[in-house]
């Protein structure tokens, strides 16, 4: 029997989107011909999952967890290719099995994860539902000493885990549930990148009232407008949108406590998503048959 080689492992991993061991099975099965692999699976379920692998997940869940004293907090992106599937009873199922895993591992490492006996629990979920469904990201929030997490999830779709020092459970919450809302790009002002400020002064600068300006207006001007941009885009200095009439920094502080950071999930951002145009593909198989 010819010996299987890893790189014939792995090229049939990528065409196929298959377990390894499955794939080692079929290779040693077929005796190490990939062609004649890849046509044995098409005979079992297997290929189902693998046929499925190359479509674009977009769509899927978010699902957090948080120790009960609040020292830290677990935060996953699941993903499918329809809204439908992610409101399935299944999926949810196997989005509460992963949080709960890297909950109890206190880990982020999704690779570390899938490598084990989660990926087989997933593949069997392709298979039943038929649609592309992966774990794309994780993330762990420590409190750290004095502090406490917080979470909230909008709709399945926003996710987003507080860190506060001081205050309770449920201002954190209310905190997260403003990050969901408005999304800023940053908890403190300190926190922009000076490189983000730096292209937003560029575009101040451009502006037409700003031309022939003196050099020492300008720069006033222009340190207004930043003041104003990072009030608009920093979390502390955003209208509590539960009471615009104070700060968020206001809100926790009257709870006694302050703003320490968050991380926000939504699904599918930054997957640059299929456009399927379904009448060209009728016409293209109605060409075909």
């Amino acid at each position: 029997m010819a010996a299987i080689s890893a790189s014939q492992v792995k090229e049939l991993r990528e065409r196929t989107g298959l377990g390894m061991m499955e794939c080692k099975k079929a290779l040693t099965e077929a005796g190490g011909d990939i062609e004649q692999a890849i046509e044995d699976l098409r005979k079992n379920s297997g290929l189902k999952a693998a046929k499925k692998a190359g479509r674009t997940a977009a769509e899927g869940a978010v699902v957090t967890r948080v120790a009960e004293d609040g020292s830290y907090g677990v935060m996953v992106e699941i993903n499918s290719e329809t809204d439908f599937v992610a409101r399935d009873d299944n999926f949810k199922g196997f989005a509460d099995q992963v949080v709960d895993a890297l909950f109890a591992a206190k880990s982020d490492d999704v690779a570390a994860l899938m490598a084990g006996d989660m990926e087989a629990t997933r593949e069997q979920l392709v298979q039943k539902i038929g649609e592309n469904i992966s774990v794309r990201r994780a993330v762990v929030v420590e409190a750290g000493a004095g502090n406490l997490v917080g979470e909230y999830v909008h709709g399945g779709r926003i996710g987003v885990l507080t860190v506060l020092k001081g205050a309770n459970a449920e201002v954190a919450k209310d905190v997260a549930m403003h990050v969901a809302a408005i999304n800023p790009a940053v908890a403190l002002p300190e926190n922009m990148p000076q490189e983000q400020l730096d292209q937003e002064k560029a575009i101040i600068l451009a502006q037409p009232d700003m031309a022939g300006k003196p050099e020492q207006i300008a720069e006033k001007m222009v340190q207004g407008r930043l003041k104003k941009y990072l009030a608009e885009n920093s979390l502390t200095e955003q209208p509590f949108v539960k009471d615009p009439n104070q700060s968020v920094a206001e809100y926790v502080k009257s709870a006694g406590g302050e703003v320490v950071g968050f991380t926000r999930f939504e699904v599918g951002e930054g997957i640059e998503k299929e456009e399927v145009d379904f009448a060209k593909e009728v016409m293209e198989q109605a060409r075909r048959s």
